[in-house]
């Protein structure tokens, strides 16, 4: 019995874990046409202790992607949006979605809520795919 409830638990946080595409084009120009991408403190709770994670976000409120179906979807903004970005020589970033900054061509943002300032770079001519997905952490903005 514990087995199944279990395995019920694994096959739905598999299935709830919607990814979705959006094209390197359509990314620039939706951050590009936000009101304002700029920096703001924001804390949320760290799940892992009863403190909290205090870094920079940025204040897109939502972005426009596209589901497996071809489906286009509003996803809001959180702190447990992740973004898989595919490099053309193959490699993946991972980044948190609240983190990124688009700066003249290239994306800086953050790849760990736990050490800030592991950030990284990427030219948004060497970018192939770009994935975005709630990640179901249980972060929460505070």
């Amino acid at each position: 019995m514990k087995f199944k409830i279990i395995a019920i638990g694994i096959f739905s946080m598999i299935v709830s874990c919607k990814t979705y595409t959006i094209t390197p084009n359509s990314f620039k120009t939706q951050l590009t046409k936000a009101k304002t991408v700029n920096t703001k403190e924001v804390t949320i709770n760290n799940p892992l202790t009863s403190g909290t994670i205090v870094y920079l976000s940025n204040d897109v409120e939502s972005i426009l992607v596209v589901d497996k179906n071809g489906q286009e979807s509003l996803l809001e903004n959180s702190p447990s949006i992740e973004m898989r970005i595919t490099h053309v020589n193959g490699k993946k970033y991972r980044f948190y979605f609240d983190t990124i900054l688009l700066e003249d061509n290239t994306i800086r943002g953050a790849r760990s809520r736990f050490a800030n300032k592991l950030t990284h770079k990427i030219s948004m001519d060497s970018i192939v795919k770009i994935e975005i997905q709630d990640g179901g952490k249980k972060y929460n903005y505070q």
